[in-house]
């Protein structure tokens, strides 16, 4: 029973690493995708005297992926006004050209200021509106988001590596003299700490297929595709081959670190 309980608080701790490196992932690509999908729907617009080419506004910066000509009629429209058609006609000759331009990210406000900057800069070039207020608060919020899951998951991180560690220790302890005799008899340190090697490696493979299971779960969840949905974005919640091959690697590589790192302090104690 208390071997049970040793293995059970390992697996614990590393589902904990395990679901805080996926979760992270997860905020990471929906961050991308959200970014992209603001992307698509920000644009910038450009007010000139003159019309310009799409081609040397394209030239302007490497930032910029199309450009649109907005037509006048819509301008004038909302107007609502009772002119004569000469009148409209003059009109349309006399106001300036407008271009949306789309981009081919969702830019940074450093990437805005510098873009604005060279727009301006263009000859007959009069107005950038880059409705820059707006970006900059979206930006910061999905920032902001970002950086509170790190501090969450490698808080998580921490804490489950230490408890690791103390788990490993108590287990270390648990076979001391078994090791102790046989290191007296000319056995190499990793046969004498093959049962901690072992413990670590299947309590890795344990958690990696609890993790399996569980991001299976959340991955078919309606709930969660409604979430999804309902943010306009979608996101691969759990890649059963990618995504599991990755936290079975980290899972067995950080067991087998850890499980050395306790071999190693004991061997130097002895």
């Amino acid at each position: 029973m208390k071997s049970i309980k040793n293995h059970f608080s390992l697996v614990v701790a590393l589902v904990s690493i395990l679901f805080a490196i996926q979760v992270f992932t997860i905020v990471d690509r929906s961050i991308n995708a959200y970014k992209e999908n603001l992307a698509s729907n920000y644009s910038v617009i450009l007010v000139t005297q003159v019309s310009i080419k799409e081609k040397n506004i394209k030239e302007i910066s490497p930032l910029i992926a199309s450009v649109f000509e907005l037509n006048p009629k819509n301008v004038i429209k909302r107007l609502n006004t009772k002119m004569d058609k000469k009148n409209l006609e003059l009109l349309k000759l006399s106001l300036p050209k407008f271009y949306k331009l789309k981009l081919i990210h969702f830019p940074t406000p450093k990437e805005i200021k510098q873009l604005t900057r060279k727009l301006l800069a263009y000859k007959s070039v009069t107005k950038v509106e880059n409705f820059s207020n707006n970006h900059d608060s979206t930006f910061k919020l999905l920032v902001l988001f970002k950086d509170v899951i790190s501090v969450f998951s490698l808080s998580i991180f921490i804490v489950t590596i230490l408890l690791i560690l103390k788990e490993l220790r108590i287990w270390q302890f648990m076979h001391n003299e078994r090791m102790s005799i046989m290191g007296l008899f000319g056995a190499p340190v990793w046969l004498s700490s093959a049962v901690l090697f072992r413990l670590s490696i299947v309590d890795a493979i344990i958690a990696s297929i609890v993790t399996f299971i569980l991001f299976s779960y959340i991955e078919s969840s309606q709930w969660i595709s409604k979430q999804f949905d309902n943010i306009g974005i979608e996101v691969i919640v759990f890649d059963k081959v990618e995504d599991f091959s990755l936290l079975f690697g980290i899972a067995l590589l950080l067991s087998v670190l850890l499980a050395s790192l306790i071999v190693l302090g004991h061997k130097e104690e002895v």
